[in-house]
């Protein structure tokens, strides 16, 4: 460090009057210090006010330029240090810099540039007001086809700087935008595809700027996708891998960039990437399949998309019959819009047996598979009822899911059986409400036997809330139908609602209420017997005087009480259990819909008493 100071104290001395040798031997001295101790060195070089001489070196003509811009570089990796750079207007000159023909002059002006703008808005404002990031725009378009490693070396920097001089800055990044800043950039990536850290800059800059609306159309453009997928190819690091999808995903969202990624071949490398990764277990890999999906999904939203993917390449690349690549398509189906699972069940994955492939493929690993596979099965049958009523028709009454669930429920993992509970919720809505009732009222594999496996197997209050649920969607889906409420009430789904009423999620106790209330508007007679034996009135005597229950549950329990008091042993229960002081508390409810009811529920007990 004395050696240091003693350098200070000669430039402070002298300045610009310093000769050549004793100016070279100083800075020298300055860098030497810098690359022992970068931190202190920095802030003692601040403190002497050196920066202000080294501002005035750069303004005169000096062999030194390249150590002194250097120098500006190093001590402007210690982020107290750049404001005073700006400060000590080092920024114009070293901006002017930028002209020199001196290759080492641009490599260290370069750098210096960009330390300086690293996440400081004070260094952006003063190089954008120099004008240097057109001038650097211009020299790596000038130099992008030049493979020598000092040139490579040099655009690397370039890069460097402008990502540092644009991160996180819209306004700055549409400036690059305009400048014409893009194309360079894929020129890059595609001219020096070997070389590391020039591509690896490039995909940074690219994440930078791919955000932005303004930069979609210009990447479209260029051969950027073609450009990014024969990298891809070429990756076997998990790391390089998720930069470039990094990139992908925000260009993904364009529907020009779309089909360009679909002809560069993208498709194939995601299924590739599933067919690796699809039964590994390892953390790294997982992330990749998830990002894999992920990004196929990107590419199949968007109408525009449609005709194009239905091209010969493009379905087979989709139509893979592999478990592992049926992984992908079931992805796929379960989470992009409708408008493409419709296309898609009818171009790729449906064909005459897709219901019966998914079918096989979940009984196969059922009992002992991985949970991520045993679910995406039952997750996308449900997308072919939905959103295409030929496909549910012409396909389901042939294989239906809902002529056996019981086979579907043998699974010991809870959530697998959730997930059949809901996929049977769905695919049986699709039936009419008379073909629905003959099967309920099936042999094998009917409504009891499924009940039955429900309440002998894996313990689970997912499970039991997806049984309850499925049941819910019956009665809400077919109120009008008095044969399917029979049903339920004779295959015991009474008891089922009313546990479900006492849930302690609210949304699941709502439903159950306004089920509850179904039943006993359409057959309350019918199903007397099972309210009174799962002890409704009790329940919703707890419902209405627990302050804790939400407004929609008071509501919707008086509004059962109403109802079951057209049943004689209900309504004795309902007054035993002295409802009216209950609800006379409520007529003062802070919720006006909860305080109503509670004024009409009073009206109707205190004629029933």
């Amino acid at each position: 460090m004395d050696n240091l100071r003693e350098a200070l104290e000669k430039l402070k001395l002298t300045g610009t009057g310093c000769t050549s040798d004793n100016l070279d031997g100083c800075l020298d001295c300055l860098l030497q210090a810098l690359g022992q101790d970068s931190i202190e060195s920095s802030e003692k070089i601040q403190q002497s006010g050196i920066l202000q001489v080294l501002a005035s070196l750069l303004n005169s003509p000096s062999s030194c330029a390249a150590k002194i811009a250097h120098i500006i570089a190093e001590i402007a990796k210690n982020e107290l240090i750049r404001i005073p750079c700006v400060d000590a207007g080092l920024i114009p000159p070293l901006v002017k810099l930028l002209n020199s023909k001196d290759q080492e002059v641009l490599l260290q002006t370069g750098r210096a540039l960009g330390n300086i703008c690293y996440d400081s808005h004070e260094g952006r404002h003063a190089v954008d007001q120099a004008g240097g990031a057109q001038i650097v725009v211009d020299l790596l378009r000038s130099i992008c086809t030049l493979t020598d490693p000092a040139n490579e070396k040099l655009m690397t920097v370039f890069c460097g700087m402008l990502m540092n001089y644009s991160n996180e800055n819209d306004s700055l990044q549409a400036q690059l935008i305009n400048m014409g800043v893009i194309p360079t950039l894929v020129k890059l990536l595609g001219v020096h595809s070997q070389n590391a850290a020039l591509t690896e800059m490039c995909l940074v800059a690219f994440g930078n700027l791919a955000e932005l609306e303004s930069s979609k159309e210009q990447f479209a453009s260029t051969n950027v996708a073609d450009e990014l997928v024969k990298l891809f190819k070429k990756q076997t690091e998990h790391e390089k891998k998720e930069m470039i999808f990094e990139v992908l995903a925000p260009l993904a969202e364009h529907d020009a960039i779309k089909l360009q990624l679909v002809e560069a071949g993208l498709v194939e490398c995601l299924l590739e990437i599933v067919h690796q990764n699809v039964t590994s277990e390892k953390d790294d890999d997982i992330a990749e399949l998830k990002t894999a999906s992920d990004l196929m999904v990107l590419l199949l939203l968007g109408g525009s998309l449609y005709h194009r993917m239905s091209s010969d390449a493009s379905r087979h690349a989709l139509h893979k019959t592999s478990e592992q690549q049926l992984q992908l398509n079931v992805v796929v189906l379960r989470e992009c819009n409708s408008h493409w699972r419709c296309f898609l069940g009818k171009c790729c994955i449906v064909g005459s047996t897709a219901v019966q492939r998914l079918h096989t493929l979940h009984e196969g690993q059922m009992e002992t598979g991985p949970l991520k596979v045993q679910r995406p099965p039952l997750e996308a049958l449900p997308r072919f009822s939905l959103d295409h009523p030929t496909i549910s028709s012409t396909k389901y009454p042939a294989e239906p899911l809902h002529q056996n669930p019981v086979t579907f429920t043998r699974s010991e993992k809870t959530p697998a059986n959730f997930q059949t509970m809901n996929s049977l919720k769905t695919n049986l809505l699709m039936q009419l409400p008379t073909e629905l009732t003959e099967e309920l009222h099936g042999g094998e594999g009917s409504w009891q036997e499924l009940q039955e496996a429900n309440a002998t197997g894996p313990p689970g209050i997912q499970q039991q809330a997806a049984y309850t649920r499925l049941i819910l969607e019956y009665i809400r889906s077919f109120k009008y139908s008095w044969d399917v409420i029979r049903t339920i009430i004779e295959s015991g789904g009474i008891k089922h609602l009313v546990t479900m009423a006492t849930s302690e999620h609210v949304i699941m106790q709502n439903e159950a209420l306004v089920a509850l209330g179904l039943i006993t508007a359409l057959e309350l007679q019918t199903a007397e017997h099972d309210l009174e034996s799962a002890k409704l009135i009790q329940v919703l005597h707890k419902l209405l005087s627990d302050e804790k229950s939400a407004p929609e549950i008071k509501y919707n329990s008086m509004v059962l009480i109403c109802a079951v008091m057209g049943s004689e042993p209900l309504n004795n229960e309902v007054q035993n259990l002295a409802f009216l002081d209950v609800v006379a508390k409520l007529r003062s409810h802070e919720n006006k819909t909860v305080a109503q009811q509670a004024s009409l529920t009073e009206q109707r007990l205190t004629v029933q008493s």
